[in-house]
């Protein structure tokens, strides 16, 4: 049975590797921090990590994630309604509930699950959702799900996306969902044009903070902060996995009768173990640090700041970016990976990126900044770009 399919696959492979879109995975021996060990033994300086804030490997979250192993235990055995729900769980989400200047905060395994079971337990073939061009998978993935009225805006574009609101009036509820910072690209939507258009035309506001929470907005608490319109979106989705401990684990918060509702309905909730002790106490830990000094923000902006200004005065072609993400613009997919390589071999860990992850003739090297980098590391990285660069007849 498995010979015809397997000779497909192979097919499929081959031509995957041909396109020079073949994606091979880089095996680290260390824990992820600034600088990491790959299974060479090289040390390489790492810039393409979501470790924003520099806490992948914080002695005070690993300290949390040991006490709870001893106080708590190793795993729950169990979804949330059932007997998976301890003390800890409903801390961490009262805590990341005062962190956005929300209502209430469900737990989920990823934020996948997190965007996954936000819309189908809400909408039905009623309503509409009216989704950014540029939204992550995940949102994309719990669209489907959903058997709501589709609608889609250019990315970012006010206009695009009140054509889109015109359209959808014949629909009973209309939410409007986009990423705080769109993750290949480092940009931010215009938040404020949409809350009015919002307002203009009675529709509700869903934001995936996954690449903003801990990085935009003065204390790093995400775009409603940015353009002060805290408490103005109804739903914010978010991670753990990046700049909050680098771990796992996903969050929605925001209006209270929401987040009850995705209690009682939502699938990746209801089916799924809750998150474990340790990963949920270190998360705790990690939302007292960031709540009570920007500390780690401040120099994350400082060092975006300088890294982004640097290679655009050596003439570097870079998308323009609100976060801690600046892509780094190859267009061709081949190119992108042989200065990646050439990079690594420079002591500099980045990937390449292109299709499917970005669009056709849209390759990069995603390159991500973190608090934990000295400027040592960023003027490392900086020359061996120029140094690449010139080599490549690029600069």
């Amino acid at each position: 049975m498995y010979g015809k399919f397997k000779e497909h696959l192979k097919k499929e492979l081959s031509n995957i590797e041909k396109a020079g879109l073949y994606k091979n995975e880089r095996i680290i021996v260390s824990p992820q921090s600034a600088e990491i060990e790959i299974e060479s033994g090289e040390k390489v300086l790492n810039f393409c990590a979501n470790n924003y804030l520099g806490l992948s490997n914080s002695n005070e979250l690993i300290e949390s994630a040991k006490y709870a192993l001893d106080n708590y235990g190793y795993g729950m055995s169990s979804v949330r309604f059932i007997c998976g729900t301890q003390n800890l769980h409903k801390t961490l989400e009262e805590k990341i509930a005062k962190f956005f200047g929300t209502e209430d905060t469900i737990l989920y395994a990823a934020c996948f699950d997190a965007n996954g079971g936000v819309f189908e337990p809400l909408l039905t073939k009623e309503d509409a959702i009216i989704s950014d061009s540029l939204n992550h998978a995940s949102i994309i993935d719990g669209v489907r799900l959903c058997k709501a009225q589709r609608y889609r805006y250019a990315n970012a574009d006010m206009e695009d996306l009140e054509k889109m609101l015109i359209k959808s009036q014949e629909q009973r509820f209309r939410l409007i969902v986009t990423d705080a910072v769109f993750s290949m690209d480092g940009n931010v939507p215009p938040l404020d044009k949409i809350v009015e258009l919002a307002k203009k035309y009675d529709a509700l506001i869903m934001l995936d903070e996954s690449h903003s929470a801990g990085v935009v907005g003065k204390t790093g608490r995400g775009i409603t902060e940015l353009f002060n319109l805290r408490g103005e979106a109804d739903i914010i989705t978010g991670t753990l996995g990046k700049s909050f401990g680098g771990a796992i684990g996903g969050f929605t918060t925001g209006k209270k009768e929401i987040i009850d509702i995705l209690r009682q309905r939502s699938r990746p909730y209801l089916f799924s173990n809750s998150i474990p002790p340790m990963v949920v106490n270190a998360g705790i830990k990690m939302f007292d640090i960031v709540s009570e000094t920007s500390e780690l923000q401040d120099k994350l902006h400082n060092n975006t700041d300088y890294f982004l200004k640097e290679m655009k005065d050596a003439g570097f072609d870079i998308k323009p970016t609100s976060s801690a993400i600046i892509a780094v613009m190859f267009y061709d997919a081949k190119l992108s990976q042989i200065f990646a390589n050439k990079l690594l071999k420079e002591g500099i860990y980045v990937i390449g990126f292109y299709y499917p992850v970005v669009p056709k003739n849209e390759a990069r090297i995603r390159v991500q900044i973190s608090a934990s980098h000295n400027k040592e590391q960023l003027d490392k990285a900086i020359k061996a770009f120029i140094k690449i660069g010139k080599e490549l007849n690029l600069l």
